[in-house]
């Protein structure tokens, strides 16, 4: 595939101008822009009414059905950018890894991956076997217009925690004794995976997304030490990979307070800080020439107006003076989350930015 800008469509060239995108840029910007991680999905009536009897990796295999779902966020709450709805196991799915989204469960992976000759079930990944993809940018990018569409996908220690555990895990204690007990074939695994992540992210640009973030949803149970030697690599793999194509590319953990500068080192433009860590001590960890999101607590949400716009307010006061800021929560909108005071957070944030 050719990294040049010129293969993104030309309807994405109204998106640049754009709130979100200056901040990525660390612009000048006429208001703190705002998204938020799992803005499309279970806390909208709509999603739930549109999903009713498909199964979420189906769903994320309709164009249709993704255009709809990545857009209706954008239609109620205002946000200043849509981030494409699909989920991170599916470029795995696409190369025929058996696995499935169990409701209440999460990925579930049927044969895990434990050895060197497992390796070979993860095979390259082409546009071909994601063209449902391409399709649903395109159609996105048009609807959108000026609005910015976010790509992602899962990074390489994520994916392997769900390969090696088999599913979900609390303690990831099969995947810590591969990287630690086989170290080889740890590396192996995550350099296959950095690949395959990297054919994902640039399908979805090349189809026209304006930004790319990287979720390492469970790297925060990890040590400095550990991230960088086993897993930082890989990472930084996967931002190289795309960097050609001048779009922002965002790095998101979990817990990861003690990893920020780490994460930024691996070669993100711009650094998700969750909830545990103050924006001006997250721009301090993380260090200069890099864009900062975040970080309201999810769970605020459900404090009642005043308690939300009290706490949006320490945000913006820890982000006064940074390069670029994105204002998200720390983690995901919660699924009962009232879709109201999304909306609400939205309209305050701009109003109490306004430039």
């Amino acid at each position: 595939m050719s990294a040049s800008n010129s293969q993104q469509p030309a309807a994405n060239a109204a998106a640049q101008d754009s709130a979100f995108l200056k901040a990525c840029r660390r612009e000048p910007v006429p208001h703190t822009p705002v998204w938020f991680m799992r803005q499309a999905g279970r806390s909208l009536p709509e999603y739930r009414k549109v999903r009713e009897g498909v199964a979420m990796l189906d769903s994320c295999m309709r164009p249709d059905l993704v255009t709809e779902i990545t857009l209706q966020p954008v239609r109620r709450h205002g946000v200043d950018a849509a981030i494409y709805f699909s989920d991170i196991v599916v470029p795995l799915k696409a190369i025929g890894i058996d696995l499935d989204i169990k409701p209440g469960v999460g990925p579930v992976v049927e044969q895990p991956i434990r050895s060197h000759e497992d390796l070979a079930r993860l095979r390259d990944l082409t546009p071909e076997d994601v063209s449902y993809v391409t399709e649903a940018i395109g159609m996105l990018v048009r609807e959108l217009s000026s609005t910015p569409l976010i790509g992602f996908a899962g990074a390489p220690f994520t994916l392997a925690s769900y390969l090696v555990e088999g599913g979900p895990s609390r303690n990831h204690e099969h995947t810590k004794a591969m990287m630690y007990g086989a170290p080889d074939l740890w590396a192996a695994l995550v350099d296959r995976l950095a690949e395959i992540t990297s054919s994902f992210l640039k399908v979805q640009i090349e189809a026209g997304a304006s930004a790319v973030q990287l979720f390492d949803s469970w790297v925060g149970a990890l040590a400095p030490a550990d991230y960088r030697r086993s897993v930082m690599p890989a990472s930084a793999k996967v931002f190289e990979s795309v960097a050609s194509y001048g779009v922002p590319r965002i790095h998101f953990g979990v817990g990861t307070g003690e990893l920020l500068g780490l994460m930024g080192e691996a070669g993100a433009d711009v650094v998700g800080v969750d909830w545990r860590v103050p924006m001006d001590e997250g721009a301090r960890r993380v260090g200069p020439g890099k864009a900062l999101q975040g970080n309201l607590d999810p769970a605020v949400l459900f404090a009642g107006r005043e308690a939300v716009e009290a706490k949006a307010d320490e945000v913006l006061a820890a982000a006064d003076g940074l390069e670029g800021h994105i204002f998200n929560l720390g983690h995901g909108v919660l699924p009962t989350t009232d879709p109201e005071s999304l909306t609400r957070l939205v309209e305050y944030v701009h109003e109490r930015t306004s430039r």
